[in-house]
């Protein structure tokens, strides 16, 4: 009979697993960020990770599971720059235009990485929760970070549609076809149209 494991011993093995699964996902990052999607096969993936193939499929079950970690990952960057550093012009509509912009910047550092996630948000059938997060970071930069917006307002749907307006943008910035600053020209005409309540 095997003694069931300590408090400690769960804490250490869930650090353990914590570690491995930030290093699947690093691993799976910097792949894209040289060769896209494309280059992220899961064995080389698991190579460069350190992990056995089949633990990182026991973490990802398939290539777009693994891609959707990484957006995951992204979103944290990006929502832990926005709260130590919130957008500070006075106009809501702007507030929103920055948090965009920020993602932009941050995601064309990498454009193999950036064309990469943008392309899999549009084609993959794994669920994601971009969509809800870009609309959370958009409503707390317009609404302010303590104001609850409830799922019915239409305050949530503008943010949703302007955050789907910016992916879209993004498409066209990479493949050449608009600048940055176009894009933040055009986010800022939609946005003042679309958070007109807030």
């Amino acid at each position: 009979m095997t003694a069931e494991p300590t408090a400690t011993e769960q804490g250490a093995r869930s650090r353990s697993q914590h570690q491995r699964r930030k290093r699947i996902v690093q691993a799976a990052a910097a792949l894209a960020s040289r060769g896209g999607v494309e280059a992220m096969q899961m064995r080389t993936v698991a190579e460069r990770a350190g992990v056995a193939l089949g633990t990182l499929y026991r973490y990802f079950p398939s290539k777009m599971d693994l891609v959707v970690a990484v957006v995951s990952e992204e979103l944290d960057l990006l929502e832990g720059s926005i709260e130590r550093r919130p957008p500070r012009t006075e106009s809501p509509s702007r507030r929103a235009v920055e948090v965009l912009m920020r993602a932009t910047r941050g995601l064309m550092r990498e454009p193999e990485l950036a064309e990469a996630l943008i392309r899999s948000l549009l084609l993959s059938d794994v669920k994601t929760d971009f969509g809800d997060r870009m609309t959370g970071m958009l409503l707390r930069a317009a609404a302010g970070s303590g104001t609850q917006v409830p799922d019915g307002d239409p305050r949530r749907a503008a943010a949703r549609a302007l955050s789907s307006v910016w992916t879209m943008e993004m498409l066209e910035m990479l493949r050449g076809h608009a600048t940055a600053e176009e894009i933040q020209e055009r986010l800022e005409t939609v946005a003042d149209r679309l958070l007109t309540d807030f």
